[in-house]
């Protein structure tokens, strides 16, 4: 392949900034595209040049095929890079993009597809040799269906929209009194939010952890694994902390829990990077949930115990370079990550506004990932992550103290930000111990 010299970054905040700081590192041109909504964002002064593509909505902008490869077209860019979120896992825009022979940075339409349906990916999966959790084989017909396979199954089982994410279209049943209800409402949430009410059902796994493999494949059939991360700090199925490596694994099923993500990223022939999701029960038993066949937020904490830049290993592998050896691939230390929003820190309600103050931490072993500074005006259009804190420590105790330190440095006026949940955390006697689960904050008083 040739290589790539122009880049379209395809996204806006935090990880457009994250994407042409690597891309001008490499010496290539970065190319920013922003919404109406986006204008006058400090990083678009970064980029080699700035196309605006539409109003304040996503629908208009962000999400709008069209807009974007113009902006690709007109630029002269010869690749985009897709990030996280909008069009990252969109097949279609993968295709529209080789269609006006732009490179698009991450895996072809063919492994999309594969992987965008979770009841199908599930099947692959088996084929696979991978574990998954037991459950319906493939999406329910209706209630009939969804009764017997729960008793097949047993209960409690979780019902998930097949095109699902974020937590939508997700539904856990105790007992079959509650079915039909939770099948209805998981079918019409999965409508609304994907366009499509397909649900499949699954055992549902009691106080499971998340953790989930980061793996890089280039298009040379090499595949490498970049360790695992710890998920499970989440709230209604949004990650809040994560971190790598995750502490609860034995050795011994750290090293099956990798191989089955490589296994798997050989098997469907990826490239680029992915993301295998598993939750991981009691007895360290692990099985698949998902993927992610994207760039995630959480990617620094992998960065920072790795040493490696996973975008810039993107870019190598869009342009046909070859991957290091699995070998090559020294991980060490411990990295957290907070994900800093605009938001209430109890009631997580969108707090968006001009912040009036903004002093970020510092020092050996931080690193903060983010478009926002003093003056500049969280929109309520979009997301409400502003940044990520993220730190490297030599083991986990020593992470979370500086994890401490360095929130406790942080300090955002003008806004409400979720910054005081972060430094309760770090303070929780149960996260230090490591003694918690996706469903922890459930419960969590604070």
């Amino acid at each position: 392949m040739a290589e790539i010299k122009r880049i379209l970054v395809a996204n806006r905040g935090e990880i457009a900034l994250r994407a042409i700081r690597t891309i001008k590192e490499m010496g290539k041109e970065a190319v920013a595209v922003y919404s109406k909504g986006d204008k006058g964002a400090a990083y678009l002064e970064l980029a080699d040049a700035a196309i605006c593509i539409g109003e304040a909505p996503s629908s208009a902008s962000y999400l709008h095929i069209p807009a974007i490869i113009s902006a690709a077209e007109v630029s002269g860019c010869d690749a985009i890079f897709p990030g996280y979120g909008f069009l990252s896992e969109n097949q279609h825009f993968v295709e529209i993009c080789a269609h006006h022979g732009i490179k698009f940075i991450g895996p072809t339409p063919e492994v999309m597809v594969l992987m965008s349906d979770k009841s199908k990916a599930k099947d692959v999966m088996i084929a696979a040799g991978v574990p998954v959790v037991p459950g319906s084989d493939g999406a329910i017909t209706d209630i009939d269906d969804a009764k017997k396979r729960a008793r097949e199954v047993g209960y409690p089982v979780i019902l998930k929209a097949a095109q699902g994410g974020g937590g939508r279209g997700m539904r856990v049943v105790e007992d079959e009194s509650y079915l039909e209800n939770a099948f209805l409402a998981a079918e019409s949430e999965a409508v609304t939010a994907f366009g499509d009410g397909t649900i499949y059902m699954e055992k549902f796994i009691l106080n499971p952890r998340h953790i989930e493999v980061q793996i890089m494949a280039d298009s040379h059939g090499n595949v490498l694994h970049i360790g695992e991360r710890d998920c499970s700090m989440q709230r209604r199925h949004q990650k809040l902390i994560e971190e790598s490596p995750a502490v609860v694994l034995t050795p011994e099923v750290r090293e099956r829990l990798h191989a089955a993500a490589v296994r798997a990223t050989e098997y469907i022939n990826y490239e680029g990077a992915g993301t295998f999701e598993f939750l991981l029960d009691a007895n360290l038993d692990f099985y698949f949930m998902e993927m992610n066949t994207r760039l995630q937020v959480e990617h620094t904490v992998s960065e920072e115990v790795s040493g490696l830049d996973l975008i810039e290993l993107m870019i190598r592998v869009a342009e046909g370079e070859t991957l290091p050896k699995q070998e090559e691939i020294k991980l060490k230390g411990h990295a957290i990550e907070c994900r800093i929003t605009a938001e209430d820190p109890v009631k997580f309600l969108p707090s968006p506004g001009k912040i009036q103050e903004w002093i970020a931490p510092g020092g050996i072993g931080v690193r903060i990932d983010t478009h926002a500074h003093a003056g500049y005006i969280v929109p309520p259009t979009y997301d409400s992550m502003i940044g990520k804190l993220i730190v490297y420590g030599r083991d986990r105790e020593h992470a979370i103290k500086r994890m401490h330190r360095a929130l406790s440095e942080f300090t955002i006026n003008g806004i409400r930000t979720t910054i005081p949940f972060h430094i309760k955390m770090m303070e929780n006697d149960d996260f230090i111990s490591n003694n918690f689960d996706t469903k922890y904050l459930e419960n969590y008083k604070g």
